[in-house]
């Protein structure tokens, strides 16, 4: 049996590096190859192409801090080899718009990091009753109307507290990432 010491001798497992920075930057690249793709299958697809390259080249990958924009760029090929897959159909970007849009993809993935981030620490700083109204709020499969019966609230007060929840955060938030002031 592995004692702790053990296990803090050994060499990360590459596999488990691989998923665990995968399942933290899916959301981000998904977002952006939904944004160069009009069809939900596409999407899917090209994520899967993403995911089987991104998983053969991690080797090559020396500083993990930065795959977020190394997978952006795996993305952005992958989007370009989908282009010429489905060009005959007439929903398909140019070559060079997909370019862009990658360009932009990779530059917006740190600021997307930031402000999630940002936001955690903002629903965090949130008094209990008011984080746990609003994460119920915004749960998916949940309702307005279910919500307020649930609570013995009626629905226009329930939208009234969930605007001013919704400007703190706001507030919370421009103080909280540098540059949000205008």
């Amino acid at each position: 049996m592995a004692t702790d010491s053990d296990r803090q001798n050994e060499r990360p497992d590459p596999h488990e590096t691989f998923l665990r920075l995968w399942t933290l930057h899916e959301p981000s690249l998904r977002a952006f190859v939904r944004s160069c793709c009009p069809k939900a299958q596409e999407v899917d697809d090209v994520m899967q192409e993403v995911s089987v390259a991104a998983l053969r080249k991690f080797s090559t990958l020396d500083d993990h801090s930065a795959f977020g924009a190394w997978a952006c760029l795996i993305a952005r090929y992958e989007l370009l080899s989908a282009r010429r897959r489905f060009a005959r159909d007439r929903l398909v970007l140019a070559e060079d718009i997909v370019g862009l849009l990658a360009e932009e993809g990779a530059d917006e993935l740190l600021l997307r990091q930031q402000q999630l981030k940002a936001l955690d620490h903002c629903i965090a700083k949130l008094p209990r009753e008011r984080r746990e109204l609003a994460l119920a709020a915004y749960a998916k499969d949940t309702t307005i109307r279910e919500l307020a019966a649930r609570l013995k609230r009626t629905e226009g007060s329930l939208y009234q507290l969930l605007s001013r929840i919704r400007k703190e955060l706001y507030r919370c938030m421009e103080s909280t990432l540098p540059g949000a002031q205008s």
